[in-house]
């Protein structure tokens, strides 16, 4: 497959090349080979951009909320008639086996956009009734947004942020992550291709300076960004400069609880979901798995069983199940979190090695006997690491699983649905799951609390966080004035 990008940008319309701005080599993972290359965004492309942004949306913003979704609409259909290159292009792009990404990525993409689409014509203000008097309000796009992705799932970011920012009437300028550049182009491409104005949803590339030029210019109304709590501060920060919306999907150290009455084989399942799909490279992971005593020992006998069985490869062979990590870097990374966790005393069930040969591979790894306050236990790893932790009673384990600054997700397992109501009930996260993980509809709203973020993305509730209401009262009466 033809990886190369006709050039490292779509602005207004079309493919936009400026070999002036830093060069960033897009590597595949599975091999450690460069596929393609691409140029940081130029301060002249950063201006198209936000110049052509400015003008579509105010063409956009014309049509009627029904023309809008028809061109969503259109576009979801695009992608899922390509699903299979994009999916290939996605898999080149991250590392991802082509058998998941055939499934989760670009498909999730068209989801969002045929939902988004869905919906823009329902975006009506109400109608308020005051006696003789009466007022009503109206909803309006922001203007110009930001969205700012992160490496683990580009196509479905591109699609999370721009499908509701361009329902309420907006423009966007999307920055991929340096790392896996490609696929948000695609996006672009399709969404012309389906007929929104030129410039209505430009692509960019770059590092943390292409972003933060982005995210101060006074232009820009709102910035979306999905990233680490580290780069969310500093983008929060810099948006509160001019006060301009944000929405911040950020990290996690979320908890997966299993009581001893939870069907064994559902609740490794849930746990290999929430620790393993992606190379465990996913936000809202529950890397904390609290695991009754009753069941500890079955639980891990059974975890290591399926394991063995994981097919880790070549990411396009449709058999692969577990691929690489995203980076050598971030393998790196990986690899020393599992070593402190060797050096404070947790107990390595499996894996705990990279993978010799190339590409950035690392073995599915566990580890049992830990303890709240190890490192493994307290920190984002973002990669396959699964922490087993031991808990005695409902009581005890609940303030042990809400103990993180960070607040994005929290699952249960346990045949006793009172129970598992009463824990969701407790758990202070966003996007929580009941005898399942990892769970994504786009029907249901995403997003934490805490330091894992500000704001929901998907479902009615992402409305909210892309548009603005206005109000109008109207007098019927004569006017009283005290002079």
């Amino acid at each position: 497959m033809q990886t190369q990008p006709q050039a490292s940008h779509f602005v207004d319309g079309q493919y936009l090349e400026d070999t002036a701005g830093d060069l960033i080599e897009v590597i595949y993972p599975a091999t450690g080979e460069i596929i393609a290359k691409v140029h940081a965004a130029t301060p002249a492309v950063i201006e198209a951009a936000i110049a052509s942004g400015l003008r579509a949306q105010k063409e956009w913003a014309a049509l009627s909320g029904t023309e809008r979704g028809r061109v969503l609409r259109r576009a979801a259909d695009i992608i899922r008639d390509r699903n299979h290159d994009l999916s290939v292009l996605e898999t080149y792009d991250t590392g991802k086996p082509y058998s998941e990404t055939i499934c989760a990525d670009a498909t999730s993409a068209a989801d969002a956009l045929e939902y988004f689409g869905g919906l823009a014509g329902s975006l009506t203000g109400e109608h308020v009734q005051m006696g003789e008097n009466w007022g009503y309000t109206i909803r309006e796009p922001l203007g110009l947004c930001v969205g700012i992705g992160a490496w683990n799932y580009p196509t479905q970011i591109a699609c999370w942020k721009g499908a509701p920012a361009l329902a309420c009437g907006n423009a966007m300028i999307f920055k991929p992550s340096e790392t896996t550049p490609l696929s948000a182009l695609k996006v672009a491409e399709i969404l012309v291709e389906a007929g929104a104005p030129a410039g209505l949803f430009n692509v960019v590339q770059g590092m943390g300076a292409v972003g933060a030029s982005l995210v101060t210019d006074p232009r820009v109304a709102k910035v979306s960004l999905t990233g680490s709590v580290g780069t969310g501060r500093k983008v929060y920060a810099a948006a509160a400069e001019s006060i301009k919306h944000v929405t911040m999907e950020l990290g996690g150290k979320s908890p997966l609880v299993i009581f001893d009455d939870a069907d064994v084989e559902a609740a490794v399942g849930g746990a290999i979901l929430g620790n393993f799909y992606s190379t465990g490279q996913v936000c809202s992971n529950g890397t904390r798995v609290f695991v009754q005593k009753g069941i500890k020992e079955a639980f891990l006998k059974r975890l290591s069983e399926r394991l063995a069985t994981a097919v880790i490869g070549d990411p396009m062979d449709e058999a692969t199940n577990f691929g690489p990590m995203v980076s050598k870097r971030q393998r790196d990374i990986v690899l020393s979190y599992i070593e402190k966790g060797k050096a404070e005393g947790a107990r390595l069930v499996a894996g705990g090695s990279a993978i010799e040969g190339n590409g950035f591979y690392i073995q599915p790894t566990v580890f049992a006997d830990v303890t709240d306050d190890m490192t493994i236990a307290r920190e984002e790893i973002f990669g396959p690491v699964m922490s087993v932790l031991d808990f005695d009673t409902e009581e005890e384990v609940i303030p042990r699983a809400n103990d993180t600054e960070m607040g994005l997700s929290a699952g249960v397992f346990t045949r006793d649905l009172t129970r598992a109501h009463r824990v969701i009930s407790q758990f202070e996260a966003g996007s929580c799951f009941i005898n399942s993980y990892n769970d994504a509809p786009v029907e249901l709203p995403f997003g934490g609390s805490g330091l894992s973020g500000v704001g929901r993305e998907n479902s009615k509730a992402a409305i909210n966080y892309y548009s603005q209401l206005k109000s109008v009262f109207v007098r019927m009466g004569e006017v009283e004035s005290p002079f």
